[in-house]
């Protein structure tokens, strides 16, 4: 059986479990390669001088994202340093290229990234560089590419700041879901006490809840963005 590699693209250090951690577990239990590429250091923006940021802080988080990912079998695991919640202050080109590289490097036939009506600017802007990086141009290995919602973020712009997050792609993880809340306990810094949407208790709710949609104990949920084949 041929492997299918699969790259998922997020903002920031937790995005990715977040987003779609159970289904990475799932197509990483099925023999497929998934890479993740973290875009942003993730944490700068909660000081005020991003210049006074300690350092450890930032290589913590790094190995909190490796820790997850191999929690959830990820193949490898790339990290770059864009500003948090600043990436409206780099050149969008500077994002596209970066994950030009990636696909170029990774060749994935699926992508997965951030939902482009975000609250959250870098995951807008993510988004955007996404689409922008895998247009659809001869010899693009990428054939599929979904957007997920992250919990404190896609919700929360009350659908006010862009397109609607309306999925029709869900992926049963009822056999993942436990992975998911592990890898998401690797990141203690990100972590929140119920009823946040980054608690283990709401990450459950939210998983039941598009479980309920197709009739399974838990689920994630995609917005397919394009299919080639």
């Amino acid at each position: 059986m041929e492997i299918k590699k699969v790259l998922v693209i997020a903002a920031h250090p937790d995005d990715e479990v977040l987003g779609c951690g159970g289904t990475i577990s799932r197509i990483a239990q099925e023999r497929n390669a998934v890479f993740i590429a973290l875009l942003g250091e993730g944490i700068t923006s909660r000081f005020n001088q991003r210049e006074n940021t300690d350092s450890t802080l930032i290589k913590s988080l790094q190995e909190s994202s490796h820790k997850a990912a191999k929690t959830l079998g990820a193949r490898d695991v790339f990290s770059f340093n864009f500003p948090d919640n600043r990436f409206d202050t780099v050149p969008l080109l500077e994002i596209v290229k970066t994950i030009e590289e990636l696909v170029g490097k990774t060749q994935p036939q699926v992508i997965y990234t951030h939902h482009g009506g975000d609250l959250n600017i870098d995951h807008s802007l993510t988004f955007r560089a996404t689409l922008t990086a895998c247009r659809p141009m001869k010899n693009c290995p990428v054939k599929q590419i979904y957007a997920y919602e992250v919990p404190s973020s896609t919700e929360w712009s009350f659908q006010r700041l862009g397109s609607i997050f309306q999925p029709n792609t869900f992926v049963d993880i009822t056999s993942s879901l436990e992975t998911k809340i592990r890898a998401m306990q690797s990141y203690e810094s990100e972590l929140r006490f119920f009823p946040h949407p980054r608690s283990p208790e709401a990450l459950r709710i939210i998983a039941q809840r598009w479980g309920l949609v197709i009739g399974a104990q838990y689920a994630e949920a995609f917005e397919l963005i394009r299919s080639v084949r």
